[in-house]
């Protein structure tokens, strides 16, 4: 293919420059919680983000990167004019990544998904026409940008409220966190190894029945369990005045399962994000391999080295510019503390996980800011600040459009220089 080094450099750097917007932006939101509790250093909680976001990315995100690659539009449209896809798919790795850098600058958490949506959705309409578009696939992806904010705000608050009730209501608080905190773990690490085992693995050649899969579940959420419980027991108590009044202990015992739920966000949003995030570069990387045959290309497996390129430029994305999203779902939504957190991040980061192993690429970051909400209504409305949601709200509206504004504008400076 004519400019074949061009393009692959192309590709590589918009996927590079993307990957560090998402690092910046969707990583960051789903480690605000952690750290703005201060249940994690922002250290520690990069350390997660690296092995669990892989983890998510290369099991359950298998699903969603197949969407966002033939979900959106019609592969037959472009059949015979791989430069046109690859022109495409370039346009909305870099109007992706404009606009999550934009978004961060101004601390508003936005959704990686909408954005890549949107780009695609631009360049399409310009060049292949309203029909080379999916809308039904369009209409349910949009759908669960509403009902996934709403299932985790419920979710959340069910779960906040039972914490009230069977923990920070309890007669001697500190002894029913240490009852009921491995309840939590265990109920945290079932619903994702569950989905995993279930839905996630099919791609990577595990087919086993329900039964075996609820069993190798099970087994592994009780390891995990009993980590938890291990790390339970050394955790080093002040000395209690008032057991009934001591919830410093109680948020020091949460602090251990907000370790573990943190883990949980990291795997969810790689299973989503981070594979839907790269799903463009693979596409172009498996043409060019090709040497333009989009029918091989299609059926080819995201080579490993896209994987880290993209996870490297997360980690540089959250590194150097992470910080200021990470104030905002961290600190400025709503004062969180490990039991609060531990609601919001298991609430999304079940959400999450359901919705990827059915292939939908849902977004995190609405998913996430519900299930605030819902701690936020477990509180009481006075605990939310509706400044920063009305903004956060605001961003969310424009995302999809702008996307494809920019995706556009870019596809035809790209076509400029490069030819049709």
């Amino acid at each position: 293919m004519e400019h074949s080094t061009l393009l692959f450099t192309l590709a590589c750097s918009f996927g590079f420059f993307m990957a560090w917007g998402v690092g910046a932006n969707d990583v960051a939101n789903g480690m605000g919680i952690a750290v703005g509790s201060k249940s994690l250093t922002l250290r520690q909680a990069v350390g997660m983000a690296v092995i669990f976001e892989f983890l998510g990315a290369m099991t359950v995100g298998g699903q969603v990167t197949d969407t966002i690659r033939g979900g959106i539009i019609n592969a037959a449209s472009v059949d015979g004019m791989p430069e046109l896809l690859i022109l495409g798919m370039l346009s909305s790795l870099l109007a992706t990544g404009i606009w999550l850098i934009i978004a961060s600058y101004f601390s508003c958490p936005v959704s990686t998904t909408h954005t890549l949506v949107g780009a695609i959705i631009g360049f399409a309409l310009i060049r292949l026409g309203a029909d080379a578009v999916y809308w039904h696939n369009i209409t349910n992806i949009a759908l669960s940008w509403v009902l996934t904010p709403a299932i985790a705000c419920g979710i959340a608050y069910s779960l906040f409220r039972s914490v009230q009730y069977f923990v920070l209501n309890a007669p001697d608080p500190v002894d029913a966190a240490k009852k009921f905190v491995p309840v939590y773990l265990f109920i945290a690490a079932l619903v994702i190894t569950m989905v995993t085992f279930t839905r996630g693995l099919a791609h990577l050649g595990w087919h086993f029945s329900f039964t075996k899969n609820l069993l190798c579940a099970s087994t592994m959420s009780l390891i995990i369990t009993a980590v938890g419980t291990w790390m339970l027991h050394r955790l080093h108590l002040t000395p209690r005045r008032n057991p009934r009044f001591d919830f410093q202990n109680v948020e020091s015992i949460f602090s251990i399962l907000m370790i573990f739920t943190g883990c949980a966000m990291a795997f969810a949003h790689g299973s989503n994000d981070v594979a839907n995030a790269i799903g463009p570069l693979a596409a172009i990387v498996n043409i060019l391999a090709s040497h333009g045959e989009m029918a091989e290309a299609s059926a080819a497996e995201i080579p490993f080295w896209v994987m880290t390129l993209g996870a490297v430029g997360i980690v540089a994305g959250l590194l150097m510019y992470g910080y200021k999203i990470i104030a905002t779902v961290g600190t400025e939504i709503t004062d969180f503390t490990p039991s609060r957190g531990f609601a919001a991040t298991l609430a999304t980061a079940s959400t999450v996980v359901v919705a990827s192993g059915t292939g939908l690429p849902i977004s995190t970051t609405q998913t996430l800011v519900g299930a605030i909400l819902g701690v936020g209504l477990a509180r009481g409305i006075a605990a939310l600040r509706i400044e920063v949601l009305r903004n956060i709200f605001l961003s969310w509206l424009i995302t999809l459009p702008v996307g494809a504004l920019l995706s556009i504008i870019i596809f035809y400076v790209l076509e400029a220089f490069l030819g049709k």
